[in-house]
C-alpha cells in the first residue's frame, strides 16, 4: 500500500524524494510528506503536486524521507500525513503496515507524558523510538522493534545522524537500492529504476543501516547478513505513458506484448507442450497431484477461477480456489499430495503470503505465479512461475491479469500434455497461443465501437454482467473492472444464476452486459438474454465476430476474434477492460487512481 522513498548521498535531497514519491504514488494518494533532517516535516493531503507546491526550491541536505499515503488508522489529513516524528521533532519515521499493539503502547507512551497529535498507529512508533533514542538510531530502533507486534517497512532518520538511515521491514517491503552518488530505500522497486538498477531486497525479520556509500543488514537478534545485489529486469521507461492519457490506457494495449513476453521460450509449438523452468524441479509432483489449491485476491482470485475450469477441463486436474483473506483464517483439510499455487502481481499481498505460509506450515507443496521479481512470494515458494508482464502502474489490474490467464494456459498446456492430452490438441492450443498477440494488435487497432458504448452506458447507475463455463470469472472480473474504475454498482453471476434471485434487480434503469462468444454454452447464454429482455433491461453483448444473430437479441454488440476456447478468455477481458476505462473517462474520472483504493494491499 503506502509507498516509501528514502535517500542518502551526495546531491539535494528533496528533489529526488518528490520525484522517488511520484513513482510510487500509484501505492497511495490520500496524503504525502518528506523530512529532510534540520527541517520540520511538510505534507499536503491528496497528490504529490499538492506537496511540490508547498516546497518552493529545494531543501538543503543530501538525505532525507517520503511518504505516499494510503490511510488505515486516521483519516487522510494533514495531521495523520507521514512523515512522523519524536516529541522533539528531530527524528522523523515514514511507516508502512499495522501496529497491532498500537493502542497498548500509546497508553503507556502517555504515562510517561508523551503527547500525539494523530490518529494514526505510526505516530505510536516514532514516539517510542524517540523515547528510546540515546544518540545510537540503530540500537533505539532495534529496541522499539522488539515490542510491537504487527507488520511494517520503516525507515528512520534522525537531525543528529543525517547521513544515516535505518529501515526495518516485516510484512511489509523494503527494497534497498545502490547507486553511484549515494543509496536509497524504497517500497518498491520501480521508484528505484531513475538510479539504479543493483537492489537488495530485505526479509521479513531484518533490518539495515544505510550511509551514502555503505549498508548492513542484520536481523532483529543483531546477525548480520551478507546479501549480493540483484539486479532489476526493467526499465525507467516502462513505468512512464510514453504517449498515453493514462496508465490504465496504455496497459490495456501492452496486452500482445505481454502475452508475447509471458509465452517467450515457453512454448514448444510443432510438440504441443509448454516449458516452464521454474517449475521443472517439482513436475513429477505436479503431475501426480490429487488437487491443487489456487490462492488470490482480486482479479489475481479471478484468474485463478479461469485456471480452475481450463485446468480441470483440458489438464483433468482437480482445483479448488480459495480468497486468500478467506484461506488464511480457515480450517484448511488438504491430503499431504496437494499442493496451494499463489496467484499475485505484487508478490506482497498480505493475504495472500498468509495463505502461503499457512500451507507451508502444513508442509505442502507451495507454488507461485508472481509479476515482481525479487517479491516476498516468489522467494518463499518451492517453484513458480514469473508473468513477466512488466511493472504494472494503474491501480486497476489489466496487463498483469491478461499474463495470468496466458501463464494458466502454459500450466494447461504442461500438466494436460503428461496427463493424457493429445499432441494433436497440445498443438492446435499452442499455435492458437503463439497467435494470440498478432490476433490483439489487430483487435486493438480500432476500439472507435467501445467507446461508443461505453458514452451510451456511461449515464447508468447498475450493472449486471454474467458468463458461463471459462466465462463466468470474466464476468466478475469485469463487474470488478467497472466498479473500481468507474464507482458504477456492478454485480456479476454465472449465466444460469440469474432466475434464482438476481434477475429482480433488473429493469430499463439496469443493464446486463453478457458476454456470449460461440461456445458450447451458446444457446443457453442466449436464452438468458431472452430471459432479460423480457424484463426490458437494456442488453450489452460481447460476442463472436460474424455473430449476426446475436444483433438480434442484444441492444448493442462488441465483437471479438474468435479463437480456441481455452485462449477465449483472454480476448473476452480486453473489451471488458476498455468498456470500465472508457466509462470512467467519459464520467471524468482518474482511472488510474480510483478512489479509497491502493495497487498492493500489503496490510490485512
Amino acid at each position: 500500500m503506502c509507498g516509501i522513498f528514502g535517500y542518502v548521498g551526495s546531491r539535494t535531497a528533496s528533489p529526488i524524494l518528490l520525484e522517488g514519491l511520484r513513482t510510487l504514488e500509484y501505492r497511495g494518494y490520500d496524503s504525502a510528506g518528506i523530512f529532510i533532517p534540520g527541517n520540520a516535516p511538510i505534507k499536503a493531503v491528496g497528490p504529490i503536486d499538492n506537496l511540490a507546491k508547498k516546497i518552493e526550491s529545494p531543501l538543503s541536505g543530501t538525505s532525507g524521507i517520503a511518504h505516499t499515503r494510503w490511510a488505515t488508522h486516521g483519516a487522510p489529513t494533514e495531521v495523520n500525513a507521514h512523515p512522523h516524528t519524536d516529541m522533539s521533532g528531530s527524528l522523523a519515521i515514514v511507516h508502512n503496515g499495522i501496529i497491532e499493539n498500537f493502542r497498548q503502547l500509546k497508553e503507556g507512551l502517555k504515562a510517561q507524558g508523551i503527547s500525539f497529535e494523530s490518529e494514526t498507529d505510526s505516530e505510536v512508533l516514532a514516539k517510542l523510538i524517540g523515547t528510546l533514542y540515546k544518540g545510537d538510531l540503530l540500537e533505539a530502533v532495534r529496541s522499539a522493534l522488539a515490542m510491537v507486534r504487527g507488520t511494517y517497512g520503516l525507515v528512520v532518520i534522525a537531525n543528529n545522524q543525517p547521513g544515516t538511515i535505518v529501515t526495518a521491514r516485516m510484512g511489509s517491503p523494503i527494497v534497498l537500492g545502490l547507486a553511484s552518488d549515494g543509496n536509497l530505500v524504497s517500497s518498491d522497486p520501480s521508484a528505484l529504476l531513475a538510479h539504479t538498477k543493483d537492489v537488495i531486497y530485505l526479509e521479513d525479520g531484518e533490518y539495515a543501516v544505510v550511509t551514502k556509500d555503505f549498508y548492513q543488514i542484520m536481523t532483529l537478534k543483531g546477525q548480520k547478513r551478507d546479501k549480493k545485489p540483484e539486479t532489476v529486469e526493467w526499465d525507467v521507461e516502462e513505468v512512464q505513458k510514453q504517449g498515453y492519457e493514462h496508465f490504465m490506457l496504455k496497459e490495456i494495449f501492452e496486452a500482445p506484448e505481454v502475452i508475447k513476453n509471458t509465452i517467450r521460450g515457453r512454448l514448444l509449438v510443432d510438440k504441443g507442450r509448454a516449458k516452464l523452468g521454474g517449475l521443472e524441479p517439482v513436475l513429477d509432483q505436479l503431475t501426480s497431484l490429487n488437487r491443487l489449491v489456487i490462492v488470490g485476491c482480486g482479479s489475481a482470485y479471478y484468474a485463478g477461477e479461469v485456471g480452475r475450469y481450463i485446468l480441470e477441463e483440458y489438464a483433468g486436474l482437480p482445483v479448488d480456489v480459495e480468497l486468500g483473506s478467506e484461506y488464511r483464517y480457515k480450517r484448511n483439510l488438504p491430503d499431504k499430495n496437494s499442493a496451494v499455487l499463489a496467484v499475485t502481481q505484487s508478490g506482497e499481498t498480505a493475504d495472500t503470503l498468509a495463505s502461503l505460509r499457512s500451507a507451508k506450515e502444513q508442509n505442502l507443496l507451495t507454488l507461485g505465479i508472481v509479476n515482481a521479481v525479487g517479491s516476498t512470494i516468489a522467494r518463499e515458494t518451492d517453484a513458480g512461475v514469473y508473468n513477466h508482464a512488466g511493472p504494472e502502474v494503474a491501480v486497476a489490474s489489466t496487463k498483469a491479469f491478461i499474463s495470468q490467464l496466458t501463464v494458466f494456459v502454459l500450466l494447461t498446456l504442461l500438466i494436460g500434455r503428461e496427463k493424457g492430452m493429445t499432441q494433436e490438441e497440445g498443438e492446435e492450443i499452442a499455435a492458437g497461443l503463439e497467435k494470440l498477440p498478432e490476433i490483439l494488435e489487430k483487435y486493438l487497432k480500432d476500439t472507435k465501437a467501445i467507446e461508443v458504448v461505453a458514452k451510451k452506458y456511461a449515464n447508468y447507475r447498475d450493472a449486471m454482467f454474467i458468463g458461463r463455463k471459462f466465462h463466468t470469472p470474466i464476468a466478475y472480473e469485469g463487474s470488478l473492472k467497472l466498479k473500481e474504475v468507474t464507482y458504477i454498482h456492478a454485480e456479476a453471476y454465472a449465466g444460469g444464476e440469474l432466475k434464482h434471485g438476481s434477475i429482480a434487480m433488473l429493469d430499463e434503469n439496469f443493464p446486463l452486459v453478457a458476454i456470449v462468444p460461440k461456445d458450447d454454452v451458446y444457446e443457453k447464454m442466449i436464452s438468458n438474454i431472452e430471459e432479460v429482455r423480457a424484463r426490458k433491461a437494456p442488453v450489452l453483448a460481447i460476442g463472436t465476430e460474424g455473430d449476426a444473430d446475436l444483433e438480434k437479441v442484444a441492444d448493442d454488440v462488441l465483437h471479438i476474434p474468435k479463437v480456441h476456447p481455452i485462449l477465449q478468455p483472454v480476448v473476452t477481458t480486453v473489451p471488458m477492460q476498455l468498456l470500465a476505462y472508457y466509462i470512467g473517462i467519459e464520467k471524468g474520472l482518474n482511472v488510474d487512481r480510483p478512489r479509497n483504493l491502493a495497487k498492493s494491499v500489503t496490510v490485512e
